[in-house]
């Protein structure tokens, strides 16, 4: 049986992600779906990345991007200056290279992988993208900032013009709920803030969680 699983904001914290990735075992059927965030506030975001890169070799792995990554990249190709994104977590991000003054210690292939992530990933039920989206454009016509940085908090989408559902992270529920609504579902749960990371597969709505320390959360009985 093939599956697809969106898994929600990262934040760099590793023994969450691993944790879900072990529980869920993809395989070569299965895909994968990032929504954007694998770095920032949380304590491992290289060793995310590095695993993302791994996973790659297990199944079909879907990356979006997020306003961290943006964020991010702008700080490597030397386009502004670092202070704004290292308050926003990139002093921990840093940390996580060992960075001692040279924006080397990031290697060539997690360079090439934030270069390369995508906007959206859609099939026939639904769509992913990082944080928000006008629901009068088509998915490859969405404005990147709406995509990347506008918060649920800021504006809620109606239903999307291709009658499928959305699936987002970036807004975060401080006390870890996922947020549904007919037309939309939001799995940020606040796993750097003490919470946990989401997983959900799009076929049956079956949902995994784990906590920072990678424990898994046994699911209410039906």
């Amino acid at each position: 049986m093939e599956r697809t699983v969106v898994i929600g904001d990262i934040h760099g914290c590793l023994d969450a992600f691993n944790a879900l990735i072990e529980a869920i075992e993809p395989s070569s059927n299965d895909t994968i779906v990032t929504v954007g965030d694998y770095v920032d506030r949380g304590p491992n975001s290289k060793g995310v990345i590095d695993r993302l890169l791994e996973l790659r070799e297990v199944c079909q792995l879907v990356s979006l991007r997020g306003n961290h990554e943006d964020m991010m990249l702008e700080v490597l190709r030397g386009e502004v200056p670092p202070f704004s994104w290292l308050n926003h977590g990139g002093v921990q991000t840093m940390d996580s290279y060992g960075f001692v003054g040279d924006l080397n210690c990031v290697p060539r292939s997690h360079r090439d992988f934030l270069e390369n992530l995508p906007n959206f990933f859609e099939n026939d039920t639904h769509f992913v993208v990082h944080a928000n989206y006008d629901p009068d454009l088509p998915l490859d016509e969405q404005p990147d900032d709406l995509l990347r940085w506008v918060k649920l908090t800021q504006e809620v989408p109606g239903p999307h013009m291709s009658g499928k559902r959305a699936i987002v992270g970036h807004t975060h529920d401080r006390e870890g709920r996922i947020i549904e609504l007919p037309h939309l579902i939001c799995i940020d749960t606040y796993c750097y803030g003490g919470k946990w990371l989401t997983a959900m597969e799009l076929e049956t709505g079956r949902v995994w969680q784990a906590d920072p320390y990678g424990n898994l959360l046994t699911p209410p009985a039906p």
